[in-house]
């Protein structure tokens, strides 16, 4: 069933390097495909993903003056764009801190529209406020409140009190599931850790130290680190003092990572929290186990513990380095979490996904 005379708007920070920017990306194609018409308001000049539908670039004007008078021009192109196209739905996918500035878009540009709202974290405070009365000042007309996983939405219910949550998981599009040809040469093996280089969130500090204290340098199994972000350097200079600089390989980001993914052992994921794990989700869809510590959230809705990886307790280098070397050398193990990797993900599949969307925006 097509959807040509539904107009959708879907707005966000930008379509550069980050999680929640390519859960955007990958939500125009799945609804574009599926014949709703798409148009994406960005806030930030950065396209570095596949999208599909109509691009409002709001970022280009700001690159080009970003002064007080123009950040209205910036809100009143906006606000003409929205009233213009007269969308049946607007899904705002973007981190929402700070209160005041919300509302003001809530009550102006949103104002009679049926609003979804995404929250890509369990970090509740960067979507909603703490307080439960500023909380309801925001979203009380809001026609739902999207999370991209149940614990995410158990937690909103359990503060909030929120009835309008409902679950819809990202997915990966169709071309992030055809590996590409990887144009750098690899390390014969590998571990694999793919996403933004910010320490504080993704703690690959704990990383290379359970890296560290493993048997994988030992036994030659290389760490690739790929991805961009602050602590790029400062992480490099840790694996120096670790006398890991051989051992660890830092590479850039790239938007589509299939081709290097598909050849590691397996992929890890170490964050202090997340919102859904994509790694994870593109990892076992290439048919790669993963190793992810138990933070919240998502990772308990993916990883089948010893089926398709291995879940450990955070913040604990002992016992991440133990599931490091249980996947080498249980060999047993290993291929039982490799054939099931593949099936275990099938729930989170495109199709799957379509239809909680369709029944949403139906």
């Amino acid at each position: 069933m097509k959807h040509i005379h539904k107009k959708i708007a879907i707005v966000i920070h930008s379509l550069g390097k980050g999680g929640e920017e390519k859960a955007s990306a990958n939500l125009s194609i799945l609804l574009s495909g599926l014949g709703f018409e798409i148009h994406l308001i960005s806030a930030l000049n950065y396209v570095d993903y596949e999208y599909k539908g109509q691009l409002l670039n709001l970022g280009f004007l700001k690159d080009k003056d970003d002064s007080f008078f123009a950040r209205l021009i910036r809100f009143l192109v906006f606000y003409r764009y929205l009233k213009s196209k007269r969308f049946d739905f607007i899904i705002d996918s973007r981190a929402r801190p700070i209160f005041f500035k919300q509302l003001l878009i809530n009550k102006i540009l949103y104002a009679h529209q049926k609003v979804i709202y995404v929250v890509h974290s369990y970090r509740l405070k960067n979507y909603i406020p703490k307080s439960r009365f500023l909380a309801k000042v925001l979203y009380k007309n809001a026609f739902q409140l999207v999370a991209v996983s149940q614990e995410i939405k158990n937690l909103i219910q359990l503060k909030y009190g929120f009835n309008q949550v409902s679950t819809i998981y990202n997915c990966l599009s169709k071309s992030e599931l055809v590996a590409n040809q990887d144009t750098l040469k690899l390390p014969q093996k590998f571990i694999l850790f793919f996403g933004r280089i910010e320490d504080k969130i993704k703690n690959i500090s704990l990383l290379i130290d359970g890296y560290n204290q493993s048997k994988l340098a030992k036994n030659n199994i290389k760490l690739v680190v790929l991805g961009d972000g602050p602590d790029v350097l400062k992480l490099q200079q840790y694996a120096k003092k670790l006398q890991l600089s051989d051992f660890i390989d830092f590479r850039p980001f790239v938007p589509n990572p299939s081709a290097i993914i598909k050849n590691a052992i397996f992929s890890v994921l170490t964050s202090q929290y997340e919102g859904f794990p994509m790694v994870l989700i593109e990892s076992l869809s290439f048919g790669i186990p993963v190793v992810s510590v138990d933070c919240k959230s998502g990772p308990k809705e993916v990883v089948q513990n010893e089926m398709n990886g291995l879940i450990v307790e955070n913040h604990n280098p002992k016992a991440l380095a133990k599931a490091f070397n249980h996947l080498i050398e249980d060999e047993q193990l290993y291929r039982h979490c490799k054939q099931n990797a593949k099936k275990s993900v099938e729930k989170f599949s495109a199709d799957i996904i379509s239809k909680s969307w369709l029944n949403l925006l139906k």
